[in-house]
């Protein structure tokens, strides 16, 4: 099996982020493929949005990732928010999509450990 920075770098599909707040409101939103900076840690570069609003006061998210292609092939990542940042030199120089919007909001990266792993389908 391969693991999760190798399957990440080398699987197109699109990935969804679902949190909820402290009393258990849902959300999810499409994310890109997470960025891997640290053994065993993942993190996605969010904006002051609603999902970056929910994890101030509940860490706890799940990464629901489809593969490209036919049939239902892909991860779940049941996440748990170690901490963030707000480094715009690290986010640019990390970021996949080099556009540049002159009214950008502030961006963070928000860190996760990988609690459980589980297929897309089954288990």
């Amino acid at each position: 099996m391969k693991k999760l920075q190798e399957y990440f770098e080398s699987t197109v599909g699109f990935g969804v982020l679902a949190t909820a707040d402290s009393s258990g409101k849902v959300d999810a939103a499409i994310y890109s493929r997470p960025h891997f900076l640290e053994e065993k840690t993942l993190a996605f570069i969010m904006r002051d949005r609603l999902t970056h609003h929910n994890l101030q006061s509940n860490p706890s998210a799940t990464f629901l990732f489809v593969e490209e292609g036919t049939g239902y092939k892909g991860k779940r990542l049941f996440l748990k928010k170690a901490r963030e940042e707000n480094n715009p030199d690290l986010v640019k120089k990390i970021k996949r999509r080099k556009y540049t919007d002159e009214n950008e909001e502030p961006t963070f990266l928000v860190y996760f450990t990988v609690e459980k792993e589980l297929p897309l389908v089954g288990v």
